[in-house]
């Protein structure tokens, strides 16, 4: 006979489906920003005059089909935050982590009115702040599926080494890098400017990646390990499609490639470069909530063995 999941293992399935999900508006997003087709559809919440759900989506060029893809993806990343938040406040006992919850559903309720914001404005300055905002939601989703995962749970039966000064000041500057980088590539994206100060930037980005990446590897933890090991792979994957992407829409004439504008190649390179960079920031967040628990951990073993010995000497 098999067991029922408990209820906090349900939450995390929900919180790890709920990031999953979160993927297909950030990836319709991202096309819909790199082709061009943000004012694709006049009006929100309508479409064209036509409701959300009556719109004839199907029958619809291919920029009103992907724009208005997007705005139903929003819908159904709604549909997924309300499950999460109404979850984890029934079932989970640390209050923090239910509140969370609750973040996420704000968070998406905000991203969803900046995203109406946009079109009404027909700014591109709130379709840049519409999508550096998603990174912040999206971390706010890993951070419940990582917190309600065994891993966490486990990480205090484990007697932890303690975290140095280095580790804790990389992990924390390492989210704030890849947020200034974001910022510099929705600038390209969205404003039309930028290009060489993000290119200069990732250089900045590279070395402090590299640099956590390696501080990590040397603490004891296979848990802490094991993020680091991630955040190595999708980092290098990361410079690459940055490199690709910059070939495919400028060329390499010693090569003898011209970069054709909008071609499905480009589209794909560009798309996935701004994906992977969300990503990224994602897995940066959660190796420093990784190292914030951690160090926790050690300093209340610390004060527990101090309290057992009586004291300092």
């Amino acid at each position: 006979m098999t067991s029922t999941p408990a209820p906090t293992t349900w939450l995390h399935r929900i919180a790890v489906a709920t990031c999953c999900a979160a993927l297909l508006p950030i990836i319709i997003g991202a096309i819909v920003t790199t082709m061009k087709w943000g004012m694709a559809i006049h009006g929100w919440p309508g479409s064209d005059g036509h409701g959300m759900f009556s719109y004839p989506w199907f029958s619809s060029a291919i920029d009103k089909f992907t724009e208005h893809g997007h705005r139903l993806a929003g819908i159904v990343i709604g549909c997924f935050s309300i499950l999460l938040a109404a979850w984890a406040w029934k079932t989970e006992s640390r209050r923090w982590v239910a509140w969370t919850g609750v973040g996420v559903l704000a968070g998406v309720i905000v991203q969803g009115l900046l995203g109406g914001g946009r079109v009404l404005a027909n700014d591109p300055r709130m379709a840049l702040l519409h999508g550096q905002f998603a990174a912040g939601v999206l971390a706010l989703m890993g951070t419940m599926a990582l917190v309600t995962g065994r891993g966490w749970r486990e990480s205090t039966n484990r007697l932890p080494a303690t975290i140095t000064p280095r580790l804790k000041a990389l992990a924390l500057t390492l989210p704030a890098v890849l947020l200034v980088q974001s910022a510099l590539g929705g600038w390209i994206r969205h404003l039309g400017g930028g290009l060489f100060e993000h290119v200069g930037f990732a250089l900045v980005v590279l070395v402090v990646a590299v640099a956590t990446t390696v501080v990590a590897f040397g603490h004891g933890s296979n848990w802490l390990k094991a993020n680091a090991r991630l955040l190595l792979v999708v980092i290098l994957a990361q410079l690459a499609l940055g490199v690709a992407a910059w070939i495919s829409r400028f060329g390499w004439p010693q090569t003898g490639y011209v970069a054709v504008q909008g071609a499905p190649l480009q589209v794909v390179l560009r798309t996935g470069h701004a994906v992977t960079g969300l990503l990224l920031f994602v897995i940066a967040v959660t190796l420093a909530l990784r190292v914030a628990r951690l160090d926790w951990l050690a300093r209340r073993e610390l004060v527990a063995t101090v309290s057992i010995q009586g004291g300092p000497a």
